[in-house]
Parts: C-alpha cells; structure tokens; sequence
C-alpha cells in the first residue's frame, strides 16, 4: 500500500512539474530575394542567440535555436504554436531574437508615423501584431520572457534618422529606402497578413506594436485580444527613437546582458536586471522595459531572479 500511496504522490508531483522552453533567433543576414536585394549582414546575432540558448540550458530549459537560414518565418510561427500548446499555467517560455528590426505600411491607421513594426526573419517579416497575437495564445499563468536586441523605428526615428553608427560598426535596423523596397515587391502578402492578423484577433483597429516597438500601452494588447492571459514581460535593446548596435561577438545589448548575468552569479530581480544593463550602455542605446497580463501576476514574474523556471 505505502508503495502504491508513494508512486500516486509521485505521479501527481510529476504532473505539476513546472515546464520550462525556449526560441532563440539569430539572424547575421536575410535573404536577398524577400528584401530587395538586400541581405542585411550583420555579425553577432548567430553568436547572441547561441549564448541565450547555453543560458537556457543551464536553467533546464529545453530549447529550440533557430540561426539564419533556418530563422524563417513558417519556423518561427511553428516554434510559438507548439510551445503556446505545451505549456500551462506556471511554466515559463523564454524567446530570443537578435537581427534587424523594420517596419511595413499599417493599414489600420492606427500609427502616428503609419508604420507597422517587424522582426526581419530570413525569408521574410514578422509584423508586431503576429507576434502579439501569437503570444496571446499561451495559457493564462504562463510566464513570457521575451529579450529582443534589435531596431524599432517608431514615429520619432522616422521624423529624426537615428545617427550614424560607429566606425566599423553597423546598427540593427532595416534602411528606410529597402523597407519601402520591400514592401512595393511583397505588398500583396503584407497587407493581407495584416488582415489576417485583424480578423483573428477579432479587431482590426488596435495595433499593439509595444511587443516589438516598446513604447505602446497594454491596453493595445488587451483591446486586440481581451483579456490577455499569460504574463509577459518584454526587455528590449533601445528605445523607440534610437539604434540597437552590432559588435563583433554580441550585440551591445547582449553583451552587456551576458555581463550583468554574469554566469549566473546575478541575484537580483527583472527590474534590477533591466536597470544594471540600461546603466551599462551608452545614453544613446537604453534598453527598456514593458510589462504586459495580470497585474498580481506579472507583479511576482518580476520579483524573480531573471530566467526562473
């Protein structure tokens, strides 16, 4: 009988085991023929993206990294759904992405500068609105970490060009003239996947573009898709009218992460987090924070050391 009674308690601790995965997108270039020509090189986004993913596992989560080539936009969506189905109320999902950030034409008219913001995945853009959307999907109590080192030119830069980087050194953002390049050669496919996205959501005039753009409101996400259910916490590379930088090895925003992370010696909470890598980097790249779900919820998310599971 107590063998029995054990296994029981066994199984049912098993079953409330806390499940931990993660994405992590790394794009050191795109391909040529969705943008233009262009191939936006870049150095360290294949190097960021290892080195979120070596994190990860030294918290026990499992993980999936997608680099370049392989950082398309059917492997992104199809990473998001499985994981949204997986996981439940107190498990935790940690996604990456590091690459160049762009922007397409909004249709909603919902911008100031009239422009959607995007992740640059390989073979084509991720649009704010899906990616809100898709997290959206998660079960309530989930907890999201989402850590995006890269450009999101909002209203500001597009009135103010962002200045020009360092010598020898590039910034993570899409050249105006491409993403009007782009956009005119894929405007069928942007335009209806915006549509898309709005009848999914079941509203077609709130873009909740703070999930990439940092500088929305929570109520975009929540009049999109009502309650929003899991906790989200986004920590971003810069604000909306500055550049996210290249380097040789890390991003500027990485790097300095990876430095106050310090192997795992950093015991802080995500807002101290945040605060040490803003301090850590120059005035003309600070890294923001956005919050987003329950507010009894996101509240704890917070007060844990960063990459909890």
């Amino acid at each position: 009988m107590a063998t029995k009674i054990t296994s029981a308690a066994a199984a049912a601790a098993a079953a409330k085991k806390v499940q931990a995965l993660s994405l992590h997108i790394g794009l050191n270039a795109v391909s040529a023929a969705a943008y233009g020509g262009w191939e936006g090189p870049l150095s360290a986004c294949e190097f960021d993206a290892n080195d979120m993913a070596a994190i990860a596992k030294t918290r026990g989560m499992k993980s999936t990294v997608l680099l370049t080539k392989k950082g398309t936009r059917a492997a992104v969506l199809a990473a998001l759904r499985a994981a949204a189905k997986a996981l439940k109320a107190g498990d935790f999902f940690l996604l990456t992405y590091s690459g160049h950030g762009g922007q397409v034409p909004d249709l909603n008219g919902d911008e100031p500068d009239k422009q959607d913001e995007t992740w640059c995945l390989f073979d084509g853009q991720m649009l704010d609105d899906e990616l809100y959307f898709e997290l959206g999907q998660f079960a309530g109590g989930v907890r999201i970490l989402v850590l995006s080192d890269s450009c999101h030119s909002g209203s500001i830069t597009r009135a103010f060009p962002p200045p020009p980087p360092p010598p020898g050194q590039r910034i993570k953002l899409m050249p105006e003239d491409v993403a009007r390049r782009v956009y005119s050669e894929h405007k069928a496919f942007y335009d209806q996947l915006q549509i898309d996205v709005a009848k999914a959501a079941a509203s077609a005039t709130i873009d909740p573009d703070a999930a990439l753009a940092q500088v929305g409101a929570a109520a975009h996400a929540t009049a999109l898709l009502g309650q929003f259910k899991p906790a989200v916490l986004l920590i971003s590379g810069c604000q909306d009218n500055q550049t996210s930088m290249d380097g040789p090895h890390n991003g500027a925003f990485t790097g300095q992460l990876l430095k106050v992370w310090n192997q795992g010696a950093f015991t802080g909470n995500y807002k101290s987090f945040h605060g040490r890598i803003r301090a850590g980097l120059p005035p003309t790249q600070s890294p923001n924070l956005f919050l987003l779900g329950n507010t009894t919820a996101v509240a704890a998310f917070v007060a844990q050391v960063p990459f909890t599971v």
